[in-house]
């Protein structure tokens, strides 16, 4: 009880830094960005940014979860880390990254939402958006 109680609030405060990188997205100041979630890339999953970045989506859970021990607590930290990626790109008119990173978030977000036994209605609306967001960047609107 006392470890999942540590997660929780793990997340909750990795919720926080995410807020405050989505803060500086919204300020234009994207350098700075960059680097708070390359910082929590590696600070909270132990791997660099690069890693995340390079894994395909078919091997997105499998991978992580299998050779790298990972938990859902983990993908769902990956999961928020890659949709602020996404509005990292988006606001740098990356679309082509901004579709890779949704998509990535998007499947991460699905699993969990999947094998959690409890409902979450943040997870649930952040879905929704991503899924908005990913049809219309395929959509080709800007």
């Amino acid at each position: 009880m006392y470890q999942r109680d540590y997660i929780l609030r793990m997340i909750e405060m990795i919720g926080d830094f995410i807020a405050a990188i989505m803060g500086l997205i919204r300020k234009g100041k994207f350098e700075e960005a960059e680097e708070r979630l390359s910082n929590l890339y590696y600070n909270v999953l132990k791997e660099d940014a690069a890693f995340f970045r390079n894994l395909k989506e078919k091997d997105l859970t499998g991978s992580l979860l299998k050779s790298h021990n990972y938990t859902n607590d983990h993908l769902e930290i990956l999961a928020e880390l890659f949709n602020a990626e996404a509005e990292l790109s988006l606001a740098r008119n990356m679309q082509k990254e901004c579709l890779e990173y949704s998509r990535k978030s998007l499947i991460l977000f699905e699993f969990i939402d999947a094998k959690q036994k409890v409902y979450s209605l943040d997870r649930i609306n952040k879905m929704e958006m991503i899924r908005k967001r990913i049809e219309k960047i395929s959509s080709g609107e800007s």
